[in-house]
């Protein structure tokens, strides 16, 4: 906020330079500095709308495919390159905690931690069935395919926030490693995989070398995957979920991503739509996650 105000009392004092000659040497900075600061702007006003309690949050997501094998791996991917591109532009960090490569392409599971302001806040409109319709690559027929892959966000839980996991609640797997590309191949049982038998949550970590980091981690990832649990069921308790809300489940698509027989993107929640795919799977995805926090319906929900 201090930032935007300095700018905008440099913007005025660059306004009286130019005495109003449109061929100043001060028009093409002027317009610059317009341009910035109506961006920044826009940010200020989208920062405003996150005001949930764990908006301000890192982010966990966690992609997996649907049914299609092979075509619904590698829309997988395709999500998992767009939302890398996004943190990117975005100036997040991401750390890859758990991938898992599909057969022939793609990947059948990844977990990626998100490191930023508002990552959650941001990212938590990303949650659902993204539906994908192509002419597939992998069939020689060259026939239209329709596939599905849920992502799934939930905020990084605080060090503070007391979760109750007992041990005998627990199993432990430990395996060896193996990243995306052949990366972080060990030759012992580092990887760890935690489930927690009384809600069926399984998480698992393999990016660390060591098999305690590795399960340090995975219990983290627990921690924040049974706070959301719980979140989710006082929301339920006090009826606030909206009733028009959609579940997560395949054929309740969020989001269409159609490059066949036109192209189109378009979000379901809110009508947005664009027929600029190559900039959304470039990781162009604001004008959905702005319109979705506009809402205040959907941000309740």
């Amino acid at each position: 906020m201090e930032n935007l105000s300095s700018e905008l009392s440099d913007f005025e004092e660059l306004l009286e330079l130019t005495n109003g000659d449109e061929n100043s040497s001060e028009v093409k900075e002027i317009q610059e500095s317009l341009a910035k600061i109506s961006n920044e702007f826009e940010l200020l006003e989208i920062a405003t709308l996150l005001s949930g309690p764990n908006d301000a949050s890192n982010a966990i997501m966690t992609i997996h495919p649907g049914a299609g094998g092979t075509e619904s791996q590698d829309w997988a991917e395709m999500l998992f390159r767009m939302y890398n591109r996004w943190c990117e532009t975005r100036g997040f960090n991401v750390k890859l905690l758990d991938y898992l490569t599909g057969d022939e392409a793609g990947l059948k599971s990844a977990t990626l931690e998100i490191e930023g302001e508002f990552a959650y806040g941001y990212l938590r409109s990303e949650s659902g069935v993204h539906r994908l319709v192509r002419i597939s690559p992998f069939d020689a027929n060259n026939r239209r395919h329709t596939s599905f892959v849920s992502v799934y966000i939930f905020p990084e839980v605080d060090d503070d926030i007391k979760i109750e996991i007992r041990d005998e609640d627990l199993r432990v797997d430990t395996y060896r490693a193996s990243g995306a590309g052949g990366q972080h191949v060990n030759k012992t049982s580092s990887a760890v995989r935690l489930t927690h038998i009384p809600t069926g949550i399984v998480v698992q970590c393999q990016n660390e070398r060591s098999q305690i980091k590795n399960k340090a981690t995975a219990m983290r990832l627990l921690r924040s995957r049974l706070y959301q649990m719980e979140l989710e069921e006082q929301r339920k308790k006090q009826e606030t979920m909206a009733k028009s809300k959609k579940k997560i489940e395949w054929g309740s698509q969020i989001r269409s991503y159609v490059f066949h027989p036109y192209n189109m993107v378009k979000d379901h929640r809110t009508n947005v739509e664009t027929s600029n795919i190559q900039a959304v799977m470039d990781g162009g995805i604001d004008m959905f996650i702005n319109a979705f926090l506009a809402d205040p319906d959907l941000v309740k929900s």
